[in-house]
Formats: structure tokens, C-alpha cells, sequence
């Protein structure tokens, strides 16, 4: 890994590393829960809680970008609840209503980094967790990614990107920097049409 793409990616997660946290109150704004009890064919009954995201299940797209000069783009941000408060993962984002997948995946590529691609490829599809929501993600290979815009992100998004190779991505999963399952599952899943070097 070049010390000059290790530098730079420090420095987000410096900007962006959670200080202190405090809780506001246990009201959700966002997340919801609902109980259900379920028969089995067997006569068995079980109970769960499903996780409600907004006003849907939260299904999400994930986004591999490969510029047209085989560079990768990957995101930085606060992920407040993991061990080191920092997330550094591919683009992704929820499919908002009434929107594919295919179109959530472009949507977001575009806010968080201001790339486009017209050539997407969809690679994977896993749920988030089978045990408690109906929430299904789908992870896109995005190639021939061009620069378009500044980012277009929400209110209260902190995302820093920045640009390294095919290399490098595979070193970063090797270092344990990429660790979210859904950035880890479209990167593997998406091998087989990127070329290293």
C-alpha cells in the first residue's frame, strides 16, 4: 500500500472518528419493531420481531465503482456503533419507494461520490439479517465511472472518498479496514469482472 494513500485515508478517519457519544432518549425516529407469531407446518410456534427501516423493510444497494483508469472508489464515514466509529466500505445507501435497485445503486453512487456510470452490473444478493428483517440488499459493479458532480449528500451524511487501485482494495480487506459484509460480499462477488493491476 502506497504511504500516501495510507495518509490520506488516516486523515478521514481522524476527521470523522466519533469523540463522545450521548444518548438523546429511546424513541425511534427511524427504526421500528413489530412482534409476530409464527406456526410451523410442524404445529410449532415461534415469535420474532421484525425490524422496520423508515416506512419499509430497508432494502439497500451497494456499489463497486472502477473509473475507466481501473481505480476504485471507496467511502469513509462515522459508523458510530462499530469498535472504531469509522466505516471505510463501498458506496450504499437504501432504495428509496418506488425506485429499482439498478436506480438506488446509480442515486447513490452519484451523492456520495458525484461519479455516474452507465455500465452496472448486478453481482450479488444477500439479506441483512435473516433473524429479524425482511430488508434485501443487492451489490452492483459499476464500471466506467465518471466524475460528474460534487457530492449531494443528506443533512447529517459525513462521507469522504477518495480513489485507489485494484491492489490496494485487496490490501485494504487483507489490513481489515473494509469491514462491512456487504462491501466484502459485492468486492468478492465482482472479482471474476475487474482486472487487477
Amino acid at each position: 500500500m502506497r504511504q500516501e494513500k495510507l495518509n490520506e485515508i488516516n486523515s478521514y478517519i481522524e476527521e470523522l472518528k466519533t469523540k463522545r457519544q450521548e444518548l438523546l432518549d429511546t424513541n425511534s425516529r427511524f427504526l421500528k419493531t413489530k412482534r409476530y407469531r409464527s406456526y410451523l407446518n410442524d404445529g410449532r410456534t415461534v415469535v420474532r420481531e421484525k425490524l422496520i427501516k423508515g416506512n419499509g423493510p430497508g432494502n439497500a444497494s451497494i456499489v463497486l465503482p472502477v473509473t475507466s483508469d481501473n481505480q476504485v472508489i471507496l467511502t469513509v464515514q462515522p459508523r458510530i456503533f462499530t469498535k472504531s466509529t469509522i466505516g471505510i466500505a463501498l458506496p450504499a445507501g437504501y432504495v428509496e419507494k418506488g425506485e429499482t435497485y439498478i436506480d438506488g445503486a446509480r442515486r447513490e453512487l452519484e451523492e456520495e461520490t458525484g461519479y455516474q456510470s452507465n455500465n452496472l452490473i448486478e453481482v450479488c444478493g444477500f439479506y441483512q439479517d435473516e433473524g429479524c428483517s425482511e430488508a434485501f440488499n443487492k451489490g452492483f459493479l459499476a464500471l466506467d465511472c465518471k466524475k460528474i458532480s460534487n457530492q449531494k449528500l443528506d443533512k447529517d451524511e459525513y462521507i469522504r472518498y477518495f480513489k485507489c487501485s485494484i491492489d490496494e482494495l485487496y490490501e485494504l480487506l487483507d489490513m481489515n479496514l473494509i469491514l462491512d459484509g456487504g462491501s466484502q460480499l459485492t468486492i468478492e462477488r465482482a472479482k471474476k469482472y475487474i482486472k487487477k493491476g
